[in-house]
């Protein structure tokens, strides 16, 4: 029913990649050379070939992230060229796409794939010249390489970085549990090793009591991988060459064609509307968190690497509430088995652990039912490790749709995140911010698992605006803020007290905390990324651009040899290029539906819940997520719900 997670032979698979790939050719000539115009014979097979590809393709996408080694990397660098060939050939395919303009689909979902193809095959260059073809080909081929090489350059910094502190008043003030994560004996000697792993790194910049360490750990991480300056140059052209080619003005304008936006104008629109909302309670917080940070330890100058350390100080002063009073609580087993069951109940599903081949043991596998039939599987791998890749993502692997034979298939999804690992002494404890984390990338799996079109082009994340992606998890994740839901699986992980409810109602009074600062920084990001993409920056100009948008977006000025550029891996190599700003977008999607399903008692209007399931994840990509919305809620979404959020 699901694929097995295996690849059997890592030195191989370059090799099987290209007899499948050649196989999908000699289908796909046989397609575009038939006489039938049919949308069953031609755009129904074309689905199956691109489930086949990603069901072989993915574990190895996914093994090189999670379980990285030299092995890994080795076999996902010679597959990429052999992708990107077959994927340019498939894309300039001027047979198959004459025969796809010429198909007269009957159903909704098949008019959006047939649309869909049409656009993609146009956006990749169809109508140009062979010699400007050829040239796109070339360019794909080379910023798949690039975006591996970011990727790869910034994990290998970030595993040769250790910082070794041996005064244990250095980690005075830490969780417990980061301090036994932290704990080594070296010849008799016991010392305190900080990473630049997430988890790690979080832990010192936000307890560590040592402001020159946090200074240290804070330039390590700012700094990483300066050879990625060149690989931003390099994608910087190419991405604004292929845009060129195909007529637009920059990579922006040719990025909005398969986005919910519109206009480039309109995007930085609500990006400096945003910030000028944000910024009056911005300088206000700053002004607070200066006048603490000079009460407290005669600090006249704070800096980037104290503002985690100092906040953390003055919620626990303002609120008497800091993350280590919660983590006890939040036992990563007991904050998933919540979770699951949360979702069992608002969406009629039951997860049933199962027992198949994983890629690491800590690797925990469910399938999905509905009443007794099966509908799809999850895996989640939650703590950090060395091999893994920083940060925390939903990859889709199988998908819902019924194929060219009648067949259906299920969804399949990985949830991956970072969290801390268990120790000797304590199992793996979450943030809360962990826990609003896994809400997030839940509800990114929720979206592809639930997913009921029979088109898979469409079905599950498939086909849907890259601008709006980020609505259903972001919705999720809203609710990991409600007592009717911390509950749930709030419980200490030594006595079993549940977690108190004063206790919640500090996560929920905190929720806003530094709302302001947080939002600037989002629209900085936001800003660069999509300004970068309008113009062909190049060297330092990047850094000048940064530079000017920090100028009312960054109230604390960062240092010099702050280079965050090098790190921004969503832009350089993971497809969100002038598409970053879609976390605020599509935010005004998830706000508004928050406040139109929130339950203070049961946390989740059921009704609403119901409809949700039904109308925006069942459909997928098969309409516009405005339109899904509307058929949902009865009313397009309000900006000002995405203020009311932040409460500024």
């Amino acid at each position: 029913m699901f694929q097995t997670f295996q690849i059997e032979n890592l030195e191989n698979f370059p090799k099987a990649l290209e007899t499948l790939l050649d196989r999908q050719r000699e289908i796909i000539d046989e397609i575009t050379h038939t006489e039938d115009t049919s949308y069953e014979k031609v755009l129904k097979p074309l689905q199956d070939l691109d489930e086949a590809l990603g069901l072989f393709f993915t574990p190895l996408s996914h093994l090189n992230a999670v379980m990285n080694s030299e092995e890994t990397q080795k076999a996902y660098e010679t597959s990429l060229p052999l992708l990107s060939k077959f994927s340019s050939e498939m894309a300039q395919n001027a047979a198959l796409f004459k025969k796809i303009e010429q198909i007269k689909a009957e159903t909704e979902e098949a008019k959006t794939v047939v649309k869909h193809e049409i656009r993609d095959f146009i956006l990749s260059g169809i109508n140009l010249p062979e010699k400007e073809k050829k040239r796109i080909e070339e360019i794909s081929l080379k910023l798949s390489e690039l975006s591996n090489n970011f990727s790869q350059n910034l994990l290998d910094a970030t595993n040769a970085y250790t910082l070794c502190i041996k005064d244990v008043n250095d980690v005075e003030g830490l969780p417990q549990s980061d301090i036994d994560a932290a704990k080594e004996e070296i010849g008799g000697e016991t010392v305190y090793k900080f990473t630049l792993q997430m988890p790690s790194y979080l832990a010192y910049m936000t307890y560590g009591p040592n402001r020159t360490y946090r200074e240290t750990l804070s330039k390590a991480y700012v700094t990483r991988a300066p050879q990625n300056a060149e690989v931003i140059n390099e994608i910087l052209s190419l991405k604004n060459e292929k845009a060129a080619l195909l007529g637009f003005s920059s990579y922006a304008h040719y990025a909005l064609e398969t986005r919910d936006a519109n206009r480039e104008e309109d995007v930085i629109h609500f990006l400096n509307n945003l910030a000028d909302a944000a910024l009056p309670q911005a300088q206000n917080e700053l002004k607070e968190l200066e006048a603490f940070a000079r009460k407290t330890d005669t600090i006249e100058d704070l800096a980037g690497h104290d503002v985690a350390y100092y906040s953390e100080k003055l919620k626990k002063e303002k609120f008497d509430f800091d993350d280590t009073m919660t983590k006890p609580y939040f036992a990563q087993e007991k904050v998933l088995g919540g979770l699951l069951d949360i979702v069992s109940e608002l969406f009629d599903v039951t997860f049933k652990p199962v027992d198949v081949p994983v890629w690491h043991t800590c690797v925990k596998p469910f399938d999905i039912f509905e009443g007794d039939a099966l509908t799809g599987r999850i895996y989640f791998d939650l703590e950090a490790r060395k091999e893994k890749r920083g940060g925390a993502w939903m990859n889709d692997w199988e998908t819902h749709f019924i194929d060219s034979k009648g067949k259906t298939h299920l969804a399949s999804a990985f949830v991956v995140c970072n969290f801390s690992p268990a120790t000797k002494t304590t199992p793996s404890l979450l943030r809360h911010d962990d826990v609003v984390t896994l809400f997030h990338e839940m509800g990114h799996a929720i979206h592809h698992l639930f997913g009921k079109c029979r088109e898979r082009s469409v079905s599950g994340i498939n086909g849907v605006a890259w601008d709006v992606v980020e609505f259903p998890s972001q919705f999720l994740e809203n609710f990991a803020y409600e007592k009717a839901i911390l509950k749930r699986f709030g419980f200490h992980y030594e006595t079993g007290e549940p977690i108190p409810k004063a206790l919640m109602e500090k996560i929920k009074e905190t929720k806003n905390f530094q709302a302001a600062l947080g939002i600037l920084r989002q629209v900085e990001f936001s800003l660069f990324d999509f300004k970068l993409h309008q113009k062909h920056y190049q060297g330092e100009e990047v850094q000048a651009l940064l530079d000017g948008v920090r100028e009312k977006t960054s109230l604390l000025k960062p240092p010099s040899y702050n280079k965050f550029q090098h790190g921004f891996t969503h832009i350089f190599a993971g497809g969100y290029a002038a598409g970053y700003y879609s976390y605020k977008w599509a935010e005004v999607l998830s706000a508004d539906a928050f406040f139109n399903c929130l339950d203070e008692k049961n946390g989740f209007d059921k009704a609403r819940a119901k409809g949700y399931k039904e109308t925006i994840l069942a459909s997928g990509g098969a309409k516009e997520m405005s339109n899904l919305y509307q058929e949902w809620l009865g009313h397009k979404a309000k900006t000002e719900s995405l203020i009311r959020l932040y409460e500024i």
